[in-house]
């Protein structure tokens, strides 16, 4: 990562597992969590199927896509598709079913 990319760079820590990675500039949460060879659950990878279902315990977010798969209620109450999520800050994730490839 350049600079410039470092200083868009966040951690990410996903609990309750306690694994940790970096979600880089403009790659999606899972891709980024893919390539620090952790893998939660997904699907379509899309926000459409809702596979990747997590909810966001601290932290801001943004979407590649213009409405994902959620609910004004669930997006209201801290769930996201990290499939199609961007982060804006370090984040804390709940995504019991995450694993370490390592």
């Amino acid at each position: 990562m350049d600079e410039q990319d470092q200083k868009n760079a966040y951690k990410v820590l996903i609990q309750p597992s306690g694994l940790e990675f970096i979600a880089k500039p403009a790659l999606s949460l899972l891709t980024s969590a893919q390539q620090a060879f952790i893998r939660m659950p997904s699907s379509c990878r899309n926000g459409t199927c809702r596979t990747c279902l997590c909810f966001l315990k601290s932290g801001q977010i943004s979407y590649q896509i213009d409405w994902p798969g959620l609910t004004r209620e669930e997006k209201a109450e801290g769930y996201l598709l990290p499939c199609v999520a961007v982060a804006e800050s370090d984040l804390v994730l709940e995504v019991p079913d995450a694993i370490s490839l390592k």
